[in-house]
């Protein structure tokens, strides 16, 4: 098995505990009502939300994907930071055992930075290339700007979200 690793960095307006709380601690709620045509539901199938739950994401029929499962490995609210990894389905496909990432919401000048770092754990001896992962990076900066879009028109969404970033 190897491990490829790739960091990408978002910056936005939006304080960096409003952008955790969304992002990480309530997108159970959140990306559903705010992705409605591609996330039919998440759910805790484990625990509460804290390190050691499992959450399963469903998406609608027709989707590219059905399911994945999100295993929390490390929680830290008060420092908008957390590790977690993708364990279980079809976005996987037959050459990746699980991906885990390392989010870091930090405070810039008027708003915040997501540091996240993302770690490909391979099958056999495949080799991850970076255009392999393009729609998978893509997805994942268009469900940032649609949450940071979210909280600049809602600006009292989270407004008690507090953290030592």
């Amino acid at each position: 098995m190897g491990v490829t690793t790739y960091n990408q960095e978002f910056t936005t307006t939006v304080a960096p505990a409003r952008m955790f709380k969304a992002f990480i601690l309530d997108s159970h709620n959140l990306m559903p009502k705010l992705m409605p045509q591609s996330i039919k539901s998440i759910e805790f199938i484990e625990g509460d939300g804290g390190v050691g739950s499992i959450k399963t994401t469903t998406f609608h029929e027709g989707s590219d994907f059905k399911y994945l499962k999100h295993k929390i490995d490390a929680l830290e609210a008060e420092n908008c930071s957390c590790k977690y990894s993708l364990i279980e389905g079809d976005v996987l496909g037959d050459k990746l055992e699980s991906i885990s990432y390392e989010v870091k919401f930090e405070s810039t000048d008027g708003g915040s930075v997501c540091k996240m770092t993302s770690h490909y754990h391979t099958k056999g001896d495949f080799e991850l290339k970076e255009e392999d992962i393009k729609d998978g990076k893509d997805k994942a900066m268009g469900m940032y700007k649609i949450v940071e879009e979210y909280l600049l028109a809602n600006p009292n969404v989270y407004c008690e979200a507090k953290c030592a970033c």
